[in-house]
């Protein structure tokens, strides 16, 4: 499955925006069936039908009906989707399945994965909103936002989103990947990390680089964003030069460190991912013997 702009990577609104509808909590909330969006841990559960995975519709079986309150997040093709989270302990029946969002393969539709992702990130941020960081004292919704107003000391809070850079660095026809011990074998991705006080996302990616790598890099140019919600990331995405240095691995980050030939990469991320959108587009211009002015 390939995406045409990183605009349209999945958890990006734009893959749900032509029927999905966002509701914030002190909306009118909608009642009556509609879709579930169901996290399971690191998993989303769906149903498996004749034309593959989608979100459950209608009423739930007992047994997967969740103790907390629900979330209305919105309205799916002018139906509720409802948000909750399942313990990791429930044994699911079928026709219900537990997809990984980290799944080796991309088996949900942009769609179902973006909805997923959504939930997911909502209701983090709903656990974790449930105190003030300032006193402790309990929180109350901000109308018309997804904030919270402490019931304390009336300080406001409003979703946490964590920017992180993620670089692509070209040396001639050849890439630099790095591997961190908890991927799928063989697995190799982008340098990337979170940005530190001070510094812009052009700063960020390439302290991480130096970092992780040993690696300078220059011509730091930007190509697109990705909301990744594991739990609450933007993804700013960039390619940048070779500038200098030999790679020398940071031990406490990676497990691995290499320069692969353009035309001759490891196993990649899947195409969900930024990651993997940067490394295929650009990856070919760099084979298709583009300056790196045009990349």
């Amino acid at each position: 499955m390939t995406y045409p702009e990183q605009i349209n990577l999945p958890f990006n609104f734009s893959a749900i925006k032509d029927a999905f509808e966002m509701r914030h909590p002190s909306a009118n909330e909608p009642s009556g069936p509609g879709y579930w969006a169901i996290i399971q841990g690191n998993n989303v559960v769906l149903t498996q039908g004749d034309n593959g995975l989608s979100l459950p519709e209608g009423d739930l079986p007992g047994w997967l009906v969740s103790k907390q309150a629900l979330i209305c997040i919105g309205l799916w093709r002018g139906k509720p989707l409802y948000a909750i989270t399942v313990s990791t302990q429930l044994t699911l029946e079928p026709p219900f399945t537990a997809e990984p969002f980290n799944a080796a393969e991309d088996r949900m539709d942009p769609a179902t994965m973006t909805l997923a992702g959504l939930a997911k990130q909502i209701l983090h941020w709903e656990r974790q909103s449930r105190h003030c960081s300032v006193c402790g004292s309990e929180t109350e919704p901000i109308p018309g936002t997804w904030g919270k107003k402490c019931c304390g000391c009336n300080a406001e809070h409003f979703p946490h989103i964590h920017p992180c850079a993620i670089v692509l660095v070209r040396r001639g026809n050849e890439l630099l990947m790095t591997r961190k011990a908890e991927w799928l074998p063989g697995r190799y991705s982008l340098v990337a990390g979170f940005l530190d006080f001070g510094e812009s996302l052009e700063e960020c990616a390439i302290r991480e680089v130096r970092e992780e790598t040993g690696i300078e890099i220059k011509n730091i140019r930007y190509v697109g964003s990705q909301n990744w919600p594991f739990p609450a990331q933007l993804m700013a995405g960039f390619t940048a030069d070779y500038a200098g240095g030999e790679i020398k691995v940071d031990p406490s980050e990676l497990e691995d460190a290499k320069w692969f030939r353009a035309d001759a990469l490891p196993s990649l991320p899947p195409h969900r991912s930024i990651a993997r959108h940067i490394i295929e587009t650009y990856g070919r211009k760099i084979l298709a013997g583009s300056s790196p002015a045009n990349v």
